[in-house]
């Protein structure tokens, strides 16, 4: 059975979220979640995306940021394939999603690594017009 450990501050939070009290949400299964729980967790998972990507200034951490917001979306794919449990496009096109943020992931590397080896650095910033050799 798969099962989540929420940490929240308060009890009255962990009812009013969820219904339950805080005893039964530490193994409480994955399927008995209301789809709301999924977008949340998917709204701060996607503005913790961005906002790294935005803020920092490694060409790495810029791409775990996209990274975060491709898992929010496939969490946001989940959550609303609950909604419809006789279809399952949601899990569908998570799967899609999956592959293309590994592919992204593969080339994004390869382009950080020569980007590297060609000016030194790997921070965007730095990298502000072509030179010649």
């Amino acid at each position: 059975m798969i099962t989540i450990i929420i940490l929240l501050c308060t009890e009255n939070l962990k009812s009013i979220l969820f219904g339950f009290s805080a005893s039964v949400l530490l193994t409480l299964p994955l399927a008995m979640f209301l789809p709301e729980v999924y977008l949340f967790t998917s709204l701060f998972l996607f503005s913790a995306g961005i906002s790294v990507f935005l803020v920092k200034k490694n060409a790495i951490v810029m791409l775990i940021g996209i990274e975060l917001m491709l898992n929010a979306a496939n969490l946001n794919l989940v959550g609303f394939n609950q909604l419809y449990a006789a279809q399952a496009n949601g899990q569908a096109f998570s799967l899609f999603v999956i592959v293309v943020a590994a592919a992204e992931a593969a080339v994004a590397l390869a382009i950080i690594l020569k980007v590297y080896q060609y000016y030194n650095t790997a921070e965007p910033d730095d990298i502000n017009e072509i030179k010649e050799q």
